[in-house]
């Protein structure tokens, strides 16, 4: 995803009218580049998230969407932040 929805780990999100949960989020870019910051997601529906905790997937063979953020709606943030 290019660019920060505001968005974390748990949030809810809607994307081309598909509504999707983000079970990982990864921020990239914040230090060295490029100019605006990337998440790296691995997001499904609700349904999908016991395969997930369970791997019940191979990484690398996973659909890769590019998406800005302005495409997408942000419904819940996500978890709450444990600081």
């Amino acid at each position: 995803m290019h660019g920060d929805p505001g968005m974390r780990k748990d949030a809810e999100i809607t994307v081309d009218g598909e509504d999707l949960v983000a079970f990982q989020v990864t921020r990239n870019g914040d230090w060295h580049g490029p100019e605006e910051v990337q998440l790296w997601c691995i997001v499904g529906t609700e349904d999908e998230r016991e395969a997930f905790v369970e791997r019940e997937f191979t990484p690398h063979f996973l659909d890769v969407e590019r998406v800005d953020a302005a495409e997408v709606e942000v419904r819940k943030k996500g978890g709450d932040l444990i600081v």
